[in-house]
C-alpha cells in the first residue's frame, strides 16, 4: 500500500507513540484488504464506549493514548449509563466512575462526548459521496444507504485509529464497484410500524448474511423507517449498505447484471417473529425503547400513546435518545407528557449495554429487533418484542 512521506513519518513514530499505534492499525487493515492507499475522512463515530464492553484493560489502553488528538470531528457510540442521570437509573457509584473515566479518556483525545448511535440526528451529517469512518452498525447502514456517504463497518479501535490520523484505507464501500446491488428483494409485505421495518431487516439479514440488498416495493413514509430497516439488517447480517428503489440516492445506478432475487411476504415476517421473539405480555417489568436512539418524531409518538395513561407502580418505562434530541423534546413539552405518565427519557446510553441484571431487571420489552437480539445476548435478561404501542400498553393503565 502506498504511503505518503507524512504517513511514513507517523508510522515510524516521529509524531509520537499514539499516532504511531493508530497508523499501525490503519495500515494493517489496508494491507489485509488490499487497499492501494489511504484516503482522507471527514468524521468518525467510535464504538467501544461502554464499560461493560471495555472493562479495566480498555480504560488503561485509552488512557495510554493521551499524548495525541483526533484529526477530524469524532463522536461516540452509546455508553452503559446516562452520563448525567445515572443515579436515577439506579447505577452504582463504582460502575459510574469507571464509565465516566472512559468518557473522559475520549474527551482528552478531542472526541466529542456525544454518545449516540444516531449522529446524523445531532448535526453530524456527511454529504453524498463523502468518506467517513463510522462503527455502529445501524449508523453505518444509514450513512451509506440513506445519506450516500461512504464508510465500512468499522470496529472501535479502527475507527479511533482513523480519527487520530484522519484517514482510512481505500477499500470496501469506499469504492464504487463494491456498492453495486448483489441481491434483489421484492417486498410483498404490509409494513405499518417501525417494528415491522426492523423485523424485515432482521429477516433479510438472516437470510442473505452479507452483500448489498436492493429493495423493490418498499414504500417508507419517513426516514425513521429506513433507520429501523438498517438496524435490523446489521443485526443478523454483516450488511452495511442497502438500496431502496426510488428512495435511496444511489438506487438508479446500482442494479446491474444478473443478481439473485428473493421475495418476502407477510407470512415470512410472521414466521420470523414466531421463531425468534416472544410477544409482549403482562409480565413485563421494564419497557425500553430507543435502539437505535429515538428521533424527535418517535418521542412525539410515544407521548401520544402515553396521553391519558399512567405507568403502573411496579413497572418502568425508559426511552433512549441523544442529548440533543432530548433538549428539543423538552422544549416541545414532550418530556413533561412522558414524565407525567411515569416514564423517563435517558441519553448517552442503550438498554442493550446497561447493567440490567445488577439493577434487578429480570425481563424487558423492546420495539426493535436489534434491541431484542442484543439485549438478550449482552444482559442475559428475558426479552419480549412488540411495537411501540403494545409495549407501552403492557405496563400502563388508564
Amino acid at each position: 500500500m502506498y504511503l505518503t512521506n507524512e504517513e511514513e513519518r507517523i508510522l515510524k513514530g516521529e509524531e509520537g507513540y499514539a499516532k504511531q499505534k493508530a497508523m499501525e492499525i490503519v495500515t494493517a487493515l489496508g494491507d489485509i484488504y488490499g487497499a492501494d492507499r489511504l484516503i482522507p475522512i471527514s468524521s468518525a463515530q467510535i464504538a467501544g464506549v461502554s464499560y461493560t464492553s471495555l472493562g479495566d484493560e480498555g480504560i488503561e489502553w485509552l488512557e495510554s493514548l493521551r499524548d495525541c488528538h483526533v484529526a477530524v470531528p469524532a463522536t461516540l457510540n452509546p455508553a452503559s449509563i446516562d452520563l448525567e442521570n445515572w443515579r436515577d437509573m439506579g447505577v452504582s457509584s463504582e460502575y459510574a466512575c469507571k464509565q465516566l473515566r472512559i468518557i473522559n479518556a475520549y474527551r482528552q483525545l478531542g472526541v466529542k462526548p456525544i454518545c449516540s448511535c444516531t449522529p446524523y440526528l445531532v448535526g453530524v451529517i456527511p454529504r453524498f459521496g463523502e468518506h467517513i469512518v463510522w462503527s455502529e452498525s445501524s449508523a453505518v447502514c444509514y450513512a451509506n444507504s440513506v445519506l450516500g456517504a461512504r464508510t465500512n463497518r468499522e470496529g472501535g479501535p479502527s475507527a479511533l485509529a482513523s480519527a487520530i490520523v484522519g484517514k482510512t484505507p481505500n477499500y470496501g464501500y469506499h469504492l464504487d464497484e463494491n456498492r453495486k446491488a448483489t441481491v434483489l428483494i421484492n417486498v410483498n409485505v404490509k409494513l405499518e410500524t417501525l417494528s415491522d421495518y426492523s423485523t424485515l431487516g432482521y429477516l433479510v439479514g438472516e437470510t442473505i448474511g452479507s452483500g448489498v440488498p436492493y429493495f423493490r416495493g418498499l414504500k417508507p413514509l419517513r426516514s425513521e423507517e429506513l433507520k429501523a430497516l438498517g438496524a435490523g439488517l446489521g443485526t443478523t447480517g454483516s450488511i452495511a449498505l442497502y438500496h431502496a428503489e426510488e428512495v435511496t440516492p444511489e438506487y438508479a445506478k446500482v442494479l446491474t447484471g444478473q443478481v439473485e432475487r428473493l421475495n418476502f411476504t407477510d407470512r415470512d415476517l410472521r414466521e420470523v417473529c414466531d421463531e425468534h421473539f416472544k410477544p409482549v405480555n403482562g409480565s413485563v417489568e421494564l419497557v425500553a425503547i430507543g435502539c437505535p436512539h429515538m428521533s424527535l418524531v418517535e418521542l412525539e409518538e410515544a407521548a401520544k400513546v402515553l396521553k391519558n395513561r399512567r405507568v403502573r407502580k411496579d413497572r418502568k418505562l425508559w426511552l433512549f435518545t441523544s442529548i440533543a434530541v432530548k433538549r428539543l423534546a423538552e422544549r416541545c413539552n414532550l418530556l413533561d407528557i412522558i414524565r407525567r405518565a411515569g416514564g423517563e427519557v435517558y441519553t448517552d446510553c442503550c438498554m442493550a449495554l446497561a447493567p440490567l441484571k445488577s439493577l434487578g431487571v429480570k425481563n424487558i420489552a423492546v420495539d426493535s429487533a436489534k434491541a431484542a437480539f442484543y439485549t438478550r445476548l449482552l444482559t442475559r435478561v428475558d426479552v419480549f418484542f412488540g411495537n411501540l404501542k403494545n409495549c407501552i400498553d403492557s405496563i400502563t393503565e388508564v
